[in-house]
């Protein structure tokens, strides 16, 4: 933040107790001596980290109740020369405050700004390529080049001269964490960088929550090159596993105790209906409706996040949850019909369609229009408990990994990366798979010989009765096969895709 600031500490008054209920060891040493190790820097209630956190908790405390509220921190701060937004002060409280009383007594604020500086000093050491302890212009130049931006080494020593206060050209970890101080963590876009996720990971699924971009890949364009590789990627990963995805359609629909169609089994009847090339029904609008979806979700993500954020932070998770729960209803419904001709020409047989147009032509002369919103409502109900499933266990392994293993990068390397992505999307179309069958059950209805029009419960109530729980999940098996290796190509090939778009790769 431009501007000198003032320092961070503060003379404590002998026989005060501390926040947490312990005595005070008479006057205290600055803030940032009290930092490291040394003598004067200990006080009773702990090592020198509680007591530089102590004194700084006192300096914001301004009304002396023992606890901090948005108020407290919005003058506090700003007698430290460090002025913060009041949306990113109710964002510290919200993080930080566990028994929901809205403040911060000394406990929470402590452990709120232990992890927030852990993340800090991961970035800072991601940063600090040279790993000398400071960084510089010009590792601050190559570290925006790597985020897509590119800068004069005058700019880079603008920004510099903001967060240095010695005067050395350049930046240590005291002036980095105080710079950054009390911001949150939202606001720290290398980690997210680090983590890309549904651009990355493509499944075959349209309930995914779209990625968050930083202000500069919004603002230097970076964002339709990652979103024309996650296309390009999900295309290449679609076709490969096409016929996996082909075969889960047929077990979805077809399979029955009566007819327990294996994955053998049904390999063997499509080839020996239709030859190898049969393999690929459906896989051309598959693709073909990649573009418009991305899009389409993409837009209507940014315009939400207005509503419930701003355009120049990252989102939480659960307002990620919201924004892109809204947006994959909002392009969903905008190319459903697509999902439905998807669907009848994975099941068609030979010779029954000559295109897709012709299939199209031919639902809408036999079916009407309504037909190609067959399984709309357990399609859009199955994006909650998708998307949020799969964004919460990749969130919660993120964090595992970063608070366990993460010691000098936030760079989790692309294994862990792959891992995170299987695992995260797996556990979303359990959670989502019974929606599913029913959705294709119900787009299939008409294709389907001698099948009745029932409801979506009337569809869930008959599966039960006559299959029993396990009838909701045919086709499971093939549907979990595709997982890694869709992950795997699309992830390889995203990479490659960047390269020559001229998104350097990390």
């Amino acid at each position: 933040m431009p501007g000198a600031r003032r320092s961070l500490a503060s003379p404590v008054v002998s026989g005060v107790l501390c926040p947490c209920g312990s005595p005070r060891a008479g006057p205290a040493t600055p803030a940032s001596e009290a930092g490291g190790p040394g003598p004067g820097g200990r006080s009773l209630c702990g090592e020198p980290e509680h007591r530089r956190l102590h004194t700084l908790f006192q300096k914001l405390d301004v009304n002396r109740d023992g606890a901090l509220c948005v108020h407290d921190l919005a003058v506090g701060l700003g007698q430290l020369g460090l002025h913060r937004t009041e949306r990113d002060l109710w964002k510290i409280v919200k993080a930080g405050d566990k028994d929901l009383d809205g403040q911060l007594d000394f406990e929470e604020f402590v452990h709120y700004l232990q992890d927030h500086e852990k993340k800090l000093r991961l970035v800072f050491k991601s940063l600090d390529k040279k790993n000398d302890g400071r960084i510089d212009a010009q590792e601050i130049t190559q570290s925006l080049r790597d985020l897509g931006v590119k800068i004069s080494e005058q700019q880079a020593e603008k920004i510099l001269k903001s967060m240095d206060k010695n005067g050395t050209m350049t930046i240590d970890w005291n002036e980095w964490r105080d710079y950054h101080l009390l911001h949150p963590v939202e606001n720290i876009p290398e980690i997210i960088l680090y983590w890309k996720h549904s651009t990355i990971f493509d499944v075959g699924e349209n309930l995914t929550v779209p990625d968050e971009f930083t202000v500069e890949e919004r603002q230097t364009g970076m964002w339709w090159r990652h979103l024309v590789a996650g296309g390009g990627a999900g295309a290449v990963s679609r076709t490969c596993t096409a016929p996996l995805d082909r075969l889960k359609v047929l077990m979805q629909v077809h399979a029955s105790r009566s007819n327990n169609m294996c994955i053998v089994g049904g390999f063997t009847h499509m080839i020996r209906e239709g030859g190898p090339k049969s393999l690929w029904r459906g896989n051309g609008i598959n693709v073909l409706k990649i573009a418009p979806e991305s899009a389409i979700k993409f837009m209507a993500y940014e315009q939400i996040k207005r509503f419930i954020g701003t355009d120049q932070e990252m989102l939480g998770i659960h307002e990620r949850l919201v924004a892109g729960s809204l947006a994959g209803v909002i392009a969903q419904s905008s190319i459903y019909p697509m999902e439905v001709l998807k669907t009848r020409m994975a099941l068609r047989k030979t010779g029954q369609y000559s295109g897709m147009l012709d299939c199209a032509k031919n639902i809408l002369s036999k079916e009407g229009m309504a037909a190609f919103y067959k399984g709309y409502i357990p399609n859009m109900l199955g994006i909650i408990p998708y998307a949020g499933i799969d964004l919460a266990v990749y969130e919660t392994l993120k964090n595992t990994w970063l608070q366990r293993y993460a010691v000098n990068s936030a760079d989790p390397g692309v294994f862990v990366l792959l891992a995170c992505g299987t695992i995260s999307s797996t556990c979303g179309q359990l959670a989502s798979y019974p929606l599913a069958l029913v959705r294709t059950r119900m787009q299939a209805q008409a294709s389907v010989e001698g099948a009745p029009e029932v409801t979506m419960r009337g569809l869930f109530k008959h599966i039960l009765k006559t299959e029993g729980a396990f009838g909701l999940y045919r086709g499971l098996a093939p549907n979990f096969m595709k997982v890694i290796p869709a992950v795997s190509i699309s992830y390889v090939v995203y990479e490659n895709l960047k390269m020559t778009l001229g998104v350097q790769s990390r």
